[in-house]
Order: C-alpha cells, then structure tokens, then sequence
C-alpha cells in the first residue's frame, strides 16, 4: 500500500453539490416577482456558513451558499445581509491549504497565529445577522434553548444564552428565508463509522422541520428549502477504495492465505486485494475480522492507520470498526435520507414554497459537470467541487448550488434573479 499520510481532523459537519445545467448570464433586468425582499435570512449548518478545508474562515464566509444566494437577490432589491465574519483568514483554526507531502500534493494545516479577536466576540462587522448557519447544526439544535453554550460558533452572536437558532433568526422578521438543514442529522452517524450516536428517528425530524417551517411562514414570509445529498457520495468516503492492497508476488499471497488459513471468508489473490477490517458480529467469532466487501466505503480518517508501518493495519491488524461503513450502515444512511427527503418535499408542497433537489445534483455531478467552461467531478483535491476537508464544498461548488437554489427561486415566484458566475469565485488554490 502506498498511502500519503494525512492527519486530519473531523470536521464541524456537513453536507455537498450541484446542479447540471449550466448557468446563463444574459443581461436582463432582475425582478423579485412575487417576494418581499425586505428581509433575507439563511438558515442551516455548515454549508450556508461557508465552513470549508476544516474550517470557518473570513473569504470561505464570504463564498458561502447563503452569502452568494443573498448577494445575487441585491440585485432584484434586496438591502442588506450581514454575516458574522472572522477577522482573519485563519478563523478559529484548523484550516487546509495544499502542500506538498513526500513529493505530492496533499492537504495540510495552514500555519500561522490567528486574530486573537476571532475567540473574542469580535466580529469584522456589526449585527443583527441575517446569515443563521450553524456549524454542527443538527436540526433539532436549529431549536434548543441553550445551544449557544454547546456551539461555540452561535454562542458568539446569540442574542441571549437562552435564545434559540430560530428565535433570534424570526426575531429579524424575515420576509423571504432559505433552509438547508438535515444533512448534519445523518452525517454525524456516518463520520462515526456508525459506531457514535444514531441516526435521529424520522419523527423526530419530521416534527422539528414542520415546526420551523410553521413559525418561519406564520408572517407570511416566502422561502426555498433543499433536500439532502447522498451522505456516501462525498469524497470523505470515497478517496480510499476498499481493494488497496496490491500484490504482485506470488510468495507473499501464499504466506498470508496460509496465516490466515483458519479464516476461510479471509483470502489473497494477485492484484488489488480488500482491507481486512474488524467486524463483531457473531458469525466472525472468535478473530472477528473479515475482508471488506465491494460497495463498503473506507472513511478518509483511515489514512493516518493504514500509514502506519509498524501496526499494518488493512493486512496484519484489522482496520477498526469505526473506519469504515458497511453495507447495513449504508442501508442505514440511504433509507434515512429518502425517509427524509420525502418530508422535505412535502412540506415545500404543504407551505408552497420553492424546492431544490439537492440529492439529484450531487449524483449528476459525479460523474462530471461543466459551468462556466470550469469541469466539476466529486473527486477530492482535484474535483473543484469540494474544499480540501472532504465534505465541505469548495468556493465554487457552492456558486453551483446558489444557482440551483435561484432557478428553484424564479420558477416558483416568477422572479428574475440573476445566477452568480461560478469563475468569479476562487477555486482550490495549489502551492
């Protein structure tokens, strides 16, 4: 195996991607249609935030999905929308840029001291805020008193340690809103190898989403809500394949087919070969350890373990259990996002609000888009769809998703907004 060590730390969350066709820019002139552009508040995690490359920092704000979205309405009249901005370019810490690593590319931690101002309170600019993602934000946080003093983040700007993401968001009275939220409820399971906490019930879900949804449209407010993505698709779980170990020499499949003789389900052959990874279930008594299965997926945090000489992990120790997903725990995930996905597009229609097929977009950028003569696959580092950390999208990829959200926007209220011009946003930068 010939794996480039990565050390890398999980990330606040998130979620993914794009739509396929591509953006047109012919002048005409922007209208707000059927929406009050009085007021514009985004909601949702780390996405609308603009976390990206592990982390939250002032230009990935400023290429975030609600900022873009809310910086095209402007032209159809919208006046203001303010974000709680870092004041450097580190932000809290842990950002990815590109270095170069035993002779390769590869993603490692940004060095420097950031603003000390950035743990302070102090923001580059001035509230109220209209920008209401949360990274981390699951959806039942969107509405737990005392959330500010669990994320760090909304603790910074909440208007009380008591106040809720939705309280202080209805609290500007908003006349249009977007929500883009329930990635963080599914991913969560998945970045634990399903080994952490649950996969929250579709009830639950279903409850605290219609009750968002309530309080945001009570004033008569309009708004564009998005599904959720395909939590397997990212790169996060689909650099590293399951068959990495390669063998050419017919001695060294010999002398581990008969190491592992008293394993039948175990077997090496010439060529790729699958990890060999730990699995407690009973029928693997009493070694518990087997070999993964095509369709299973390898999470990125696996690369520091398979890297590690002295251990060889994936050969001679199993790879443990939280590293990877198995083929129940990817049931798992896609049962639960079409389970919620069927709530999400209910409740556009039961509140007649404008809709986006996320899901849809990241399965056909996949296997490759073109905007604005730039080429976007789901490949990490050199895809350009997602941000160094694996999850998060890059400055571009999520100009791709505003644009979705702003055909959703003119198609259900008649309204002329121009689309944002995916190449005026920086794409990943290479030493």
């Amino acid at each position: 195996m010939n794996f480039k060590k990565f050390k890398y730390i999980l990330l606040f969350l998130p979620i993914f991607l794009f739509s396929a066709c591509e953006a047109e820019f012919d002048e005409f002139q922007a209208d707000a249609g059927e929406l009050d552009l009085t007021t514009f508040v985004s909601l949702g995690n780390s996405l609308t935030a603009g976390f990206a490359d592990n982390a939250l920092y002032r230009s990935g704000q400023k290429s975030a999905m609600g900022n873009i979205l809310a910086t095209q309405l402007m032209h159809a009249g919208l006046p203001e929308f303010n974000q709680p901005l870092m004041k450097d370019e580190l932000g809290l810490g842990g950002r990815l840029v590109l270095g170069v690593v035993d002779g390769a590319l590869f993603p490692v931690p940004m060095q420097g001291t950031p603003d000390p101002g950035n743990f302070e309170n102090i923001f580059a600019t001035e509230g109220p805020f209209h920008n209401m993602g949360i990274p981390g934000a699951q959806t039942q946080h969107l509405l737990f008193s005392g959330y500010a003093g669990l994320n760090p983040y909304f603790g910074r700007f909440a208007s009380n340690p008591a106040a809720t993401v939705l309280e202080d968001a209805l609290a500007l009275e908003p006349t249009f809103f977007s929500l883009w939220i329930g990635s963080n409820d599914i991913l969560a399971y998945a970045l634990d190898g399903g080994e952490g906490q649950g996969i929250p019930p579709t009830t639950d879900f279903q409850q605290a989403y219609m009750f968002m949804l309530n309080q945001l449209t009570a004033g008569e407010a309009k708004g564009v809500i998005g599904n959720i993505p395909g939590i397997n698709e990212i790169p996060f779980f689909n650099t590293i394949p399951y068959n990495p170990i390669v063998l050419t020499d017919q001695n060294i499949v010999d002398m581990l087919n008969s190491a592992y003789e008293p394993l039948p389900h175990i077997n090496f052959s010439l060529g790729p070969n699958p990890l060999i990874v730990e699995d407690l279930n009973p029928e693997y008594a009493p070694f518990f350890r087997r070999q993964l299965e095509e369709g299973e997926l390898v999470l990125l945090t696996a690369m520091d373990l398979l890297n590690d000489p002295e251990m060889n992990y994936g050969i001679a120790e199993p790879l443990p259990s939280q590293y990877y997903l198995s083929i129940e725990q990817l049931s798992n995930i896609a049962n639960a996002v079409d389970e919620y996905n069927d709530i999400i597009i209910a409740a556009a229609d039961a509140f007649d609000l404008a809709f986006v097929d996320v899901n849809a977009m990241l399965k056909e950028t996949k296997s490759g888009i073109v905007f604005d003569a730039l080429e976007f696959n789901t490949e990490f580092v050199t895809g350009g769809a997602f941000s160094l950390d694996a999850v998060h999208l890059s400055a571009r990829g999520n100009a791709v998703v505003a644009n979705a959200f702003i055909a959703a926007i003119n198609s259900k209220y008649n309204a002329n907004i121009p689309k944002a011009l995916v190449s005026d946003y920086p794409g990943i930068i290479f030493p």
